[in-house]
């Protein structure tokens, strides 16, 4: 599993298990977590072909078979600032908003959340490093909405630290799939 797939599969099943944690212990006395996490790696494409790989649907070619967003806005589904869709993490459902996406700029935003858990912005800078590679960073800020998913919040950070060799890896193959006959 790729990508944003083996990211929600992550996310999911480390909810449930903060979730059973938090029954077992009293979590009164901590506050909810908020956590940054940050990743690079570069792709061999330039910035117009990557950044289109960058929006929920253009994602479908690499993110992995557990990434499909269910638009809410627009009809017929397109990567525009604005859109709102769902994806299904098992029998929860997250909320995201297409905040920014700027393809020319190479810069795309998301605010991502599922209810009672957690809130998420993954900010997305792509920079042309010269006309044939393109240098990619992704920051994740999480936020806790109970101090009983804290210890799932900080899972995430350090899966998300690590996801750049993944991405990297599944975006090259989407981008080499586009340029086969």
């Amino acid at each position: 599993m790729k990508g944003t797939g083996r990211i929600l599969v992550l996310l999911v099943s480390t909810l449930f298990m903060a979730h059973k944690h938090a029954l077992c212990q009293d979590q009164s006395s901590s506050s909810p977590a908020h956590v940054r996490s940050t990743f690079q790696f570069k792709l061999s494409a330039p910035l117009t072909r990557a950044a289109p790989l960058f929006g929920p649907e253009g994602e479908r070619c690499w993110a992995g078979e557990h990434w499909n967003p269910e638009f809410l806005y627009p009809q017929p589904a397109k990567d525009i600032a604005g859109a709102v869709f769902t994806v299904q993490h098992g029998s929860r459902t997250s909320v995201w908003v297409n905040t920014l996406f700027d393809l020319a700029g190479g810069r795309m935003q998301y605010v991502s959340f599922i209810p009672d858990a957690l809130v998420s912005t993954i900010d997305v800078r792509l920079t042309a490093l010269d006309p044939a590679i393109t240098g990619v960073e992704v920051t994740y800020t999480r936020t806790a909405l109970s101090p009983a998913v804290n210890d799932h919040i900080h899972a995430l950070a350090t899966s998300d630290r690590t996801s750049g060799p993944h991405w990297q890896e599944a975006i090259q193959t989407c981008l080499e799939k586009q340029t086969r006959p």
